[in-house]
């Protein structure tokens, strides 16, 4: 860990460590109601990486993916993704002794990995290790990604942990599989097999829904990057609104104990809560619960799916965030029912479930069975007052926000100092990230892609020239096709000299400002820069001599087995 001389974390474990802390104080005060020997309650992850490999010797003829981590030009291939052949097919060989070897490096140094498979697109993979204890599994992560860029140069691979490395196909995650653990191993979002288990379950599970609907915004901002508002919402990832899906049985379940009589418990109510309710909860919830694979925060049977974490990201900030705002919720949870039990003399059971159901219908707004992806989602999204904060500027501001400042501070995670300074190093790094792109794209399109396609324009103009000596008058239909192409490449050059005119003084401007302004103007000004600029790349890639082309095209790139 960081610390400065004032006594402020300089790092991002610090606020971890912390914030396990204080999870694993009130979630084992809340545990008591059911266990009074319990003593202790650990968060425990299970991430999953994905990741491109691509062959070194290629990438090295991309600057902007040795600069960026991505492609910032490239048309995208005949063939991508369509048939599925690469994520149901044979792990390719070259592949598969890359990961054995790093398999091998990580049992040595202790990182558990149980899963190595395909992913979506072609040359994506993921790996993923069994769930451990979150501050192990955190740095198991951290050190994984830096084993797998030394192994990967053995066998002269690149491997890109960008969440957008290409365009047209699907990007990267990295899932933060979530959930509670006793000191004896038993998994508190685990429905189980008597109504004392069940209701234990609910208790943890309809807390977690309550805290992530009170601070969803919050949570947006600890996935928020440059590289990962690339990839939400890009129809292979959830979208930027945050949103829980839970399936259709346990929203069955929550629907009827909201339903049940406020106040004090018949014996009758008791009991059918007892045999019917929590009885009704199936021990096993993996098939029903998970499908829906637009949902940013996603039950899967015995944990919590957090799957808007980019594959960049370290997993420490996501998780420092959800252990931070569910302590809290727990918190505030065992207070009500203390009261409840003390003012109003209602037996634990009762007092329980009277704050759990008025917990469903606060937190209600914040469950979504549907799709994330469609517009009717953003529009209902908007009704229920969710937050749909699409760049990262816009989400990062909720964190110095005085709601925020006072959670952290209460739950002795990092105080106002601490917030603030991170919140400054992720505008700084989020506009350096575009500044950093933006000069690549420009002198990628100015030095690489102008030259190239007028090299080619003045061999169509040599040819034209030579057949208006041979043919004459009659070479205009003869040559009809070349003066065409030689004008549409003319068009895309003074475009693409045009636009990088024009980002290239937007960034100046951008420059001269600091902090949020600065952030937004690179992500309101100069950014839009990119897809323009990279149209009229990619049309010239399409025309002009392959062999003339100077860059690595997404074919080669994608296809090398």
């Amino acid at each position: 860990i960081f610390v400065a001389y004032t006594g402020e974390a300089l790092d991002n474990k610090t606020p971890l460590l912390r914030a396990l802390q204080a999870i694993d104080i009130h979630a084992t005060a809340v545990c008591r109601y059911f266990d009074k020997n319990a003593s202790k309650v650990n968060a425990t992850l299970g991430w999953e990486q994905e990741y491109f490999l691509i062959d070194d010797a290629l990438a090295l003829s991309r600057p902007d993916i040795l600069m960026t981590g991505r492609t910032l030009i490239g048309h995208i291939p005949a063939k991508g993704q369509q048939l599925d052949d690469h994520y149901f097919g044979s792990i390719p060989t070259r592949a598969m002794h890359f990961m054995q070897d790093l398999e091998q490096e990580c049992m040595l140094l202790g990182i558990p990995l149980k899963t190595r498979h395909n992913e979506v697109a072609p040359n994506q993979f993921e790996l993923a290790p069994i769930f451990e204890e979150a501050n192990l599994a955190v740095d198991h992560n951290s050190l994984l990604m830096d084993v797998m860029k030394k192994v990967s140069k053995r066998h002269h691979f690149k491997v890109l942990f960008h969440e957008k490395p290409f365009v047209g196909i699907n990007g990267s995650g990295k899932h933060n599989n979530w959930s509670l653990a006793t000191s004896e191993g038993i998994n508190l979002l685990r429905p189980g097999k008597t109504p004392m288990k069940n209701l234990q379950f609910l208790t943890f599970f309809i807390n977690t829904i309550k805290a992530v609907h009170d601070n969803e915004e919050l949570l947006r901002a600890s996935i928020a990057s440059a590289s990962n508002d690339h990839r939400l919402g890009a129809n292979e990832a959830p979208p930027a609104i945050i949103s829980v899906f839970i399936g259709s049985q346990l929203s069955a379940v929550l629907d009827e104990l909201e339903n049940v009589t406020k106040g004090k418990l018949s014996p009758k109510e008791k009991t059918d809560l007892k045999l019917n309710i929590i009885g009704k909860i199936p021990e096993i919830l993996l098939d029903n619960t998970d499908r829906n694979r637009t949902s940013p925060f996603a039950f899967t049977g015995n944990k919590f799916e957090f799957r808007a974490v980019g594959s960049m990201a370290n997993c420490a900030i996501p998780m420092t965030v959800l252990n931070t705002i569910v302590a809290k919720q727990l918190k505030e949870f065992k207070k009500e029912v203390d009261t409840l039990i003390d003012d109003k003399n209602l037996k634990k059971d009762e007092a329980i479930f009277n704050v759990l159901r008025e917990y469903i219908k606060a937190s209600k707004d914040i469950r979504f069975e549907g799709d994330g992806y469609g517009e009717t989602w953003k529009k209902e999204a908007k009704k229920r007052g969710l937050s749909n904060n699409k760049s990262t500027p816009e989400a990062l501001q909720i964190k110095v926000s005085k709601q925020v400042i006072d959670l952290f501070q209460e739950m002795k995670v990092m105080n106002s100092v601490e917030l603030q300074a991170r919140y400054e190093i992720d505008l700084e790094e989020y506009t350096k990230h575009l500044q950093i792109e933006s000069r690549v794209l420009a002198d990628i399109a100015r030095n690489h892609i102008v030259p190239t396609a007028i090299n080619y324009q003045n061999t169509l103009l040599e040819n034209t020239k030579n057949l208006k000596e041979i043919f004459g008058e009659e070479f205009k239909n003869i040559a009809k096709e070349q003066i065409e192409l030689i004008m549409i490449i003319s068009n895309h050059i003074t475009e693409i000299n045009a636009l990088t005119i024009k980002m290239t003084d937007e960034r100046r401007k951008a420059n001269k400002f600091e902090g949020l302004k600065s952030a937004k103007a690179y992500c309101n000004k100069v950014k839009p820069f990119f897809e323009q600029i990279r149209y009229h790349c990619d049309k010239l890639e399409t025309m002009v001599d392959d062999n003339l082309w100077p860059l690595t095209k997404y074919r080669e790139l994608l296809f090398t087995r």
